[in-house]
C-alpha cells in the first residue's frame, strides 16, 4: 500500500485528485492540506510515502513546501501536480527536492502510476515536461544578460517606456534602446514583450 497525502489549494480539484487516487486499491490517501505549511504539517505528521503538492498555494507555496519535506522527512518523496509547466517552475520544483513533475491533464492510471513510481524513489515527469527538458538541453545556451541588460529588460517587464526606463537607470533614452536590440539578439526574439517572457521562461528574470 503507497501512502499520499494530498495538498491543493482549490477544494474541487483537490476532491478530484484524492477521488481519482481512492480508484487505486495500492493507493491510501492519509490527508489533505490546503496550503504548503498544513501540507509541511501532515507529513511531519503521517509520514507518508508521497506528498502530491500543488505548486501555487497559500502560506507556503509546493516549491517551498518541497524542500522543507526533502530536508526533513526525505522518505517521503515528493510529486508535484499543476498547470504550470514553464522551466522556471520545473526547475526551482527539481532543485527543491521533487522527484517528479506532473500536470493536471493527467489521466487517473498516469496519476496512480506516478504516485506508486515516485514511492520507490523513480523521477516521473509529465510526456510534456519530458520533451520540454530534452529540447532544452538540445539547445544552445542563451548568451548571458550583463546586469545592466537585466536592470533594463527588468524594467520593461514592469511596463516602463524607453524613456521612463531611462529616466529609472539614469540612462539616455538611445542608451535604452541600444541595450535593448543586444538584448533582443541574445535571446533571439524581436519585440519587447517576447524579450521578458522568454527571459522568464530561461529563469534569467525572477
Amino acid at each position: 500500500m503507497t501512502s499520499v497525502i494530498v495538498a491543493d489549494d482549490h477544494p474541487a480539484m483537490r476532491a478530484g485528485v484524492i477521488a481519482l487516487l481512492a480508484a487505486d486499491a495500492g493507493i491510501s490517501v492519509l490527508g489533505e492540506a490546503s496550503d504548503g505549511r498544513a501540507a509541511v504539517a501532515l507529513v511531519a505528521e503521517h509520514r507518508p510515502d508521497v506528498a502530491l503538492l500543488d505548486l501555487r498555494m497559500p502560506v507556503l507555496d509546493g516549491v517551498a513546501a518541497t524542500a522543507e519535506i526533502a530536508a526533513a522527512h526525505p522518505s517521503t518523496r515528493v510529486l508535484i501536480l499543476t498547470t504550470y509547466d514553464t522551466d522556471a517552475d520545473i526547475e526551482r520544483a527539481v532543485e527543491a527536492g521533487a522527484v517528479g513533475y506532473l500536470l493536471k491533464d493527467t489521466t487517473r492510471e498516469q496519476l496512480a502510476d506516478a504516485v506508486h513510481a515516485a514511492s520507490r524513489g523513480e523521477t516521473v515527469l509529465a510526456p510534456k515536461i519530458a520533451q520540454k527538458l530534452v529540447a532544452r538541453m538540445r539547445r544552445p545556451a542563451p548568451a548571458a544578460l550583463t546586469a545592466r541588460e537585466t536592470e533594463v529588460l527588468r524594467a520593461v517587464a514592469d511596463g516602463l517606456s524607453n524613456a521612463e526606463i531611462g529616466e529609472r537607470l539614469v540612462i539616455a533614452e538611445a542608451t535604452v534602446k541600444t541595450h535593448l536590440l543586444r538584448i533582443f539578439a541574445k535571446l533571439d526574439v524581436s519585440d519587447r514583450t517576447r524579450a521578458v517572457v522568454t527571459a522568464l521562461d530561461l529563469g534569467l528574470l525572477r
